[in-house]
């Protein structure tokens, strides 16, 4: 049986993807900081793991196939990521293990261009864009030496998966419970989004067509490249009433900035808010076949379910 570590397995994406991974049959190791197993991940195997600590990392990782790189600190601790990616890299290499690494649209900057494909040049303009493409620039660099082959899969703004932390629960659906959805950017532009559990199985489908692939690989995922209009609209059929749309107010981090370290670093990425983007591929479905994708209504439903907030579906099961 293929043996998988999931890094950072108690985050929302880690946890997603374990389940997608144990659903598929492997042997999941979920990875965390004290070694305790999320109660989602029934089927995995509990390990301790501190990626800043080297030693630690390839003890953690020892005798897998693949490791999946979840790791992802908070806004304001980003100085972490390139020393955890270097222990990464350094893990895989001493357990010849595949690396996978959930990509992001930091790397592009601004202006964002309004299709990214998977020739779109990286042209990042923030502090995380840079240390992304950095990320970026180091994996391919060991694959290309022949130590690490790496496999990355791009996303946009995450929702879906139970915690906290996305744009999704933090701002859009904060107020849902109260009737009110609330809209990052303009209500009718285009932003690119990604549901957990098609992003998770499409990096499923992706170890099963490894020989379709070569030693470092960059592919886009497009997920729901969609507005707030359509967003607040699947989200009025999930809970079964009309929602009032307000705005995100982006004057009070503006202002705060200077002062609150989490809205300074919110408010140098608010470009992705107010500039149009989506993904696409042209190669994804060459190799996979066909690309996960739930429906949007249902997607929203089920997202809303796993941050807690009563749907219509969840109201009809409990009556």
């Amino acid at each position: 049986m293929t043996k998988i570590a999931i890094l950072g397995a108690n985050g929302r994406l880690g946890r997603v993807v374990a389940k997608a991974f144990i659903d598929a049959g492997f042997d999941v190791r979920a990875v965390t900081r004290t070694g305790k197993l999320p109660v989602e991940l029934k089927g995995a195997t509990a390990i301790a793991g501190d990626a800043l600590d080297r030693e630690a990392l390839i003890r953690a990782t020892q005798g897998v196939d693949i490791v999946f790189n979840g790791l992802n600190p908070i806004y304001t601790d980003w100085g972490k990521c390139l020393p955890m990616a270097e222990n990464v890299m350094a893990a895989c290499h001493a357990n010849g293990a595949l690396h996978l690494f959930p990509g992001t649209v930091y790397n592009y900057g601004s202006p964002m261009p309004a299709v990214i494909t998977e020739d779109t040049p990286f042209h990042p303009t923030t502090e995380k864009g840079r240390i992304r493409s950095a990320m970026e620039a180091l994996f391919r660099s060991e694959a290309d030496a022949g130590r690490v082959r790496t496999i990355v899969l791009r996303a946009g703004d995450f929702f879906g998966g139970t915690g906290s932390g996305s744009w999704f629960d933090l701002i859009v659906a904060a107020k849902i419970a109260k009737g009110i959805y609330t809209a990052p950017g303009p209500a009718d532009l285009v932003h690119e989004w990604a549901y957990l559990p098609d992003f998770a199985v499409g990096f499923v489908a992706l170890v099963k067509n490894l020989d379709k692939l070569g030693s470092y690989e960059a592919l886009n995922f497009p997920g729901h490249a969609v507005t707030d209009l359509e967003i607040k609209a699947a989200a009025e059929k999930a809970v079964g009433h009309p929602l009032k749309m307000t705005s995100m107010p982006w004057w009070v981090l503006r202002a705060g900035s200077p002062f609150v370290a989490m809205w300074r670093e919110i408010v140098s990425m608010s470009y992705l808010r107010f500039e149009p983007h989506r993904l696409a591929s042209t190669r994804l479905e060459g190799i996979i076949g066909e690309i996960p994708h739930t429906a949007l209504d249902q997607a929203v439903a089920e997202a809303l379910e796993d941050i807690g907030i009563a749907t219509a579906g969840t109201l009809a099961k409990t009556a």
